[in-house]
């Protein structure tokens, strides 16, 4: 598992995460599906590919003093499929 950075985040924020792939996508190719996966204790309430080739996701919950990885796994237009990890830290601010 590769993990791309580390954000952080209130527990009783929602807040939006961005995967870019951006510099890895080819000429002309696109982002044409996501899947988020999240650990257990935080949610992804929703998410969409912008500019072709970025994926947001809005993330709510979490407990203060923990870490929690978030996955995701893309399809692209040349049906290559990437996975990228984002580690959030819960914590009170």
């Amino acid at each position: 598992m590769s993990v791309s950075n580390v954000k952080s985040k209130d527990p009783n924020a929602t807040l939006d995460f961005k995967f870019n792939w951006d510099d890895w996508l080819s000429t002309g190719e696109t982002i044409i599906g996501q899947v988020i996966t999240t650990a257990s204790g935080i949610t992804s309430a929703s998410t969409s590919i912008i500019a072709s080739a970025c994926v947001v996701t809005w993330l709510i919950g979490g407990t203060s003093g923990h870490r929690y990885d978030v996955a995701c796994k893309i399809t692209t237009s040349a049906s290559r499929i990437d996975e990228r990890t984002m580690r959030i830290d819960v914590k009170n601010r």
